[in-house]
């Protein structure tokens, strides 16, 4: 292991999911296609809403909001790990890990706030219908929109601040794909009691608060889809209630597990593997879950393929 002073420390060295070269091509592969499929899902997505009046209301709007988060969020650790699987040394300049961490925690952080205003946006559809297009109007929207976004920021420069303060003079080798608070903590020969802190406080807030309220709009969306008196129509609702909760559950879950527990706990060979389920297949399946199950998106996907088949039958 490279032993640096902090003071010339100019990159970092990322060991990656593996460090098995038999296992590098293959990882590239299935990453590679969970990208493709990332950025294919999440462009039509926005591509479809924008352009169809009949999708423009406030939870397509969100969606909207969602779909462009989860492409921005793969892409700040995806192409440059895919790089890293084909090279012999997986190297990052200080800046670009900076860059990184700042982009990835605050891409993260307003992916939770916007994962709790769709619930919130769910259980007034559902729960106060009549006054739904008075409460969700379009400058609530806005400003729900906004307010994600600028919490979300905060919130990462706070963690991106505090982090980079610290001196690495005990390593420039980073025990994971790309550079995240837990392993560059470990690499500092600093008190890093300031640091923990911070993530409990800031991160704990962002994560906590949006994953109660989350919860508790989805126990009253629950509680309202009992009182549904077809069998037909409580399981229709049911289905996609459990599988909005499955994918929440999967993102929230495994970044509680990674960030909000003791330092003492942490196992950073192990780690390794957790972010690729909230950092890469949640914002895979979210197009899937939230969008492509629709009826409504469904329906202009068949349309829409239905007219390009006559086009060619034409030609």
């Amino acid at each position: 292991m490279e032993i640096l002073n902090y003071t010339q420390v100019n990159r970092f060295i990322l060991v990656g999911l593996s460090s098995n070269p038999q296992y590098q091509i293959p990882l590239f592969v299935v990453f590679l296609i969970f990208y493709i499929i990332n950025l294919v899902g999440n462009t039509l997505m926005i591509v479809i809403i924008t352009m169809y009046n009949g999708l423009h209301s406030p939870m397509y709007y969100f969606l909207r909001n969602l779909s462009f988060i989860d492409i921005c969020f793969a892409s700040s650790t995806v192409p440059k790990m895919l790089i890293d699987f084909l090279s012999k040394v997986k190297s990052i300049s200080f800046a670009g890990c900076v860059a990184q961490l700042y982009s990835f925690i605050s891409l993260g952080g307003v992916e939770c706030i916007l994962l709790a205003v769709m619930s919130v946006d769910r259980y007034v559809a559902v729960c106060k219908p009549l006054h739904y297009t008075v409460i969700m109007n379009k400058r609530v929207c806005v400003l729900l929109a906004a307010i994600c976004w600028v919490a979300g920021l905060l919130n990462s420069l706070a963690h991106t601040v505090f982090t980079f303060r610290l001196p690495f003079c005990q390593s420039n080798l980073i025990n994971h794909f790309f550079c995240d608070i837990p392993p560059l903590l470990a690499l500092s020969c600093a008190d890093t009691h300031t640091n923990e802190i911070v993530v409990y406080t800031s991160g704990g807030s962002v994560i906590i608060i949006s994953f109660m309220l989350t919860l508790l709009s989805y126990v009253f969306i629950i509680s309202a889809i009992l009182k549904i008196r077809t069998s037909e129509g409580r399981q229709k609702a049911f289905s996609t209630c459990v599988s909005h909760l499955a994918v929440v559950s999967l993102y929230f879950g495994t970044i509680i597990f990674t960030y909000l527990r003791p330092t003492s706990t942490y196992s950073l060979e192990q780690d390794r593997v957790i972010p690729v389920l909230y950092g890469v297949v949640t914002p895979m399946l979210n197009p899937i879950i939230y969008s492509l199950r629709n009826k409504e998106v469904h329906g202009i996907l068949k349309t829409a393929i239905h007219r390009m088949k006559k086009t060619n039958i034409d030609k």
